[in-house]
């Protein structure tokens, strides 16, 4: 777009400004050696890199590892109360190991 503006306003500037007085080269063609391309070799294919999983950051804030594991312990107590009812219903008896500090046979 640059370039057809310049040749646009470039007729008028030359009206409005000449060229000064004197004897002026003619504008040389400017070439520069051409090299040659480098011959193609084996295309290589870049490797994408494994997504990150927020597991393996370090950077895992500690309220978030607190609550998880929160949560894990409260879904193990109604497992095991789940198993406890299950077993009570068949008839055997899983009470507490330790009341009051001593062990209890079961």
């Amino acid at each position: 777009m640059l370039h057809a503006i310049a040749r646009m306003l470039d007729p008028l500037l030359r009206l409005l400004w000449p060229p000064p007085p004197g004897r002026r080269r003619p504008p040389r063609a400017h070439t520069l050696p051409v090299r040659p391309l480098p011959e193609p070799g084996p295309r290589l294919v870049p490797i994408p890199e494994p997504y990150l999983r927020g597991e393996d950051s370090p950077l895992v804030r500690p309220y978030f590892l607190a609550h998880e594991r929160r949560q894990a312990e409260a879904e193990a107590r109604r497992q095991r109360g789940r198993r406890a009812l299950w077993f009570a219903v068949h008839g055997v008896d899983l009470g507490p190991r330790v009341i009051h500090g001593r062990e209890v046979a079961a």
